[in-house]
């Protein structure tokens, strides 16, 4: 709902708290442990794979050192992507997927061949039904899965072939997907490249490693070695940069994610001298993009989980700000740039709504944002809904910011841009997940400048 009334604004502050308290899940975990115990069952992991998602080639390469390390039961399954509410731009996703899934593969050991083109859909066809022919085996599916991934992102109809020869795909996955699909809606998602376990869901080799410590803490770990999918550090230097660069951010003051690492971002920004560039936009319900429950449950127990692990105890005292209060804090927007506290009032936002649990529809929540953010809640209040002018500047601004989002392929937040000196892109990405790949892209460009500075053209150095 984009207003909320008060009475409803209250109950889904308490009923999102409470889905991602983390002592409500623990006790979860407690008695689901227990109860496999007593029945002497296996550990048992569900896996969903999307034949066309990049996130999903990568998380099938870490498939079979996952089954290897862990005393886990294996369950494949396929599925097709996202659709509806759940997926409000398909084309995007799938592309970001590819896009993204290249950058970060690296990182993680793994690689994700391919360029900016989609596989053709006859190649993802013959890649769905080799799948397909084998998803019931799970040793053979974690065999085959990466090699299917290889061919399919390499565009080789050849290499696919002589995979088919030896798999046997099926005539028509149809029904494969569909009994994939219908195992994911009864345990709650929508997304491929999942893994479920005892009610929690984990993305792709992002979130694998959450998992990869609940089986270490119950003893499933075969060997006892290093976490496979441990996520990259955030790293601020060693070098440093004049200005040159511009990192641009697109916060929602709605979003968890953006609340998780929005002072993160500002801190990379300042530490390595790039220019820092705040563009917020709207939440997606308020500019008539709908979220499920089940995805919108999902996201407050993921950023819940995310928090922990980044050390935010406050974390989860939250109170529903979309509407009117987003509003509000936007309006003032325009006037704390011109105060230099423009980043400071979102900050402030942010904390107030998911930390602190503040009613920021009221003058009371709204005044302690703004003082929050060092500045006079006297001049606020001449502001805030009252100036007509001031509402037509702050809404243009926000409605550019997401046009400006959506040209560079991006439409969730929070999304990062980095430019270089000529105002090209650099990279551009989506979700708090991708700052460690932001800082490390901002210090390979100074590495090169660097290098550039310390060897010019011309004494025996060259470009290539």
């Amino acid at each position: 709902m984009a207003n909320p009334s008060p009475p409803l604004r209250w109950a889904m502050s308490k009923l999102l708290a409470r889905a991602a308290d983390p002592d409500r899940i623990a006790a979860r975990r407690r008695k689901l442990e227990a109860r496999r115990r007593r029945s002497g069952a296996a550990h048992v992991v569900e896996y969903f794979h999307q034949v066309d998602d990049g996130y999903s080639h990568l998380a099938a390469q870490l498939l079979s050192a996952f089954v290897e390390r862990y005393q886990i039961r294996l369950v494949c399954h396929l599925v097709g992507p996202p659709r509806g509410p759940n997926a409000p731009e398909p084309d995007f996703l799938l592309d970001l997927s590819r896009y993204d899934a290249a950058r970060i593969g690296p990182h993680y050991g793994l690689e994700f061949p391919g360029g900016s083109d989609s596989p053709g859909g006859d190649l993802v066809d013959l890649a769905t039904r080799i799948l397909a022919g084998v998803v019931t085996d799970s040793g053979t599916f974690v065999d085959a899965a990466p090699r299917v991934g290889d061919a399919l992102w390499s565009g080789s109809a050849e290499a696919l072939q002589a995979l088919a020869e030896r798999y046997r795909p099926v005539a028509d996955a149809a029904s494969v997907l569909a009994s994939g699909e219908r195992r994911r809606a009864d345990l709650g998602h929508y997304s491929g490249a999942m893994f479920h376990y005892t009610k929690e869901w984990y993305w792709g080799v992002d979130r694998l490693h959450f998992l990869e410590r609940r089986l270490m803490e119950l003893g499933a770990s075969r060997d006892g070695g290093e976490i496979l999918s441990a996520p990259p550090a955030i790293e601020h230097g060693p070098h440093h940069d004049d200005g040159s660069m511009t990192l641009e951010i697109f916060p929602s003051v709605r979003s968890p994610y953006t609340a998780l690492s929005f002072d993160a971002a500002v801190d990379l920004a300042r530490a390595t001298g790039v220019r820092l560039r705040v563009r917020p936009v709207l939440p997606m319900v308020m500019r008539g993009v709908p979220v499920t429950r089940t995805k919108g449950v999902y996201i407050f127990i993921d950023a819940a989980r995310e928090a922990s692990s980044h050390g935010l105890a406050d974390w989860g005292s939250y109170y529903e700000p979309v509407g009117a209060p987003v509003e509000r804090c936007y309006s003032l927007y325009p006037w704390a740039v011109a105060e230099g506290r423009g980043v400071e009032l979102l900050s402030a936002f942010m904390r107030a709504a998911f930390r602190e649990g503040i009613n920021t529809n009221t003058d009371a929540g709204l005044r302690h944002v703004v003082e929050a953010a060092g500045l006079p809640w006297a001049d606020a209040q001449s502001i805030v809904g009252k100036d007509a002018w001031n509402d037509h500047v702050w809404r243009d601004e926000i409605e550019a910011n997401r046009r400006a989002m959506y040209d560079i392929g991006l439409w969730g937040v929070p999304s990062f841009r980095l430019l270089d000196a000529a105002g090209e892109t650099r990279l551009r990405v989506w979700g708090q997940d991708r700052l460690w790949l932001v800082a490390q892209e901002i210090q390979r460009a100074l590495r090169l400048v660097s290098a550039r500075t310390q060897h010019p053209r011309g004494v025996g150095q060259s470009d290539g």
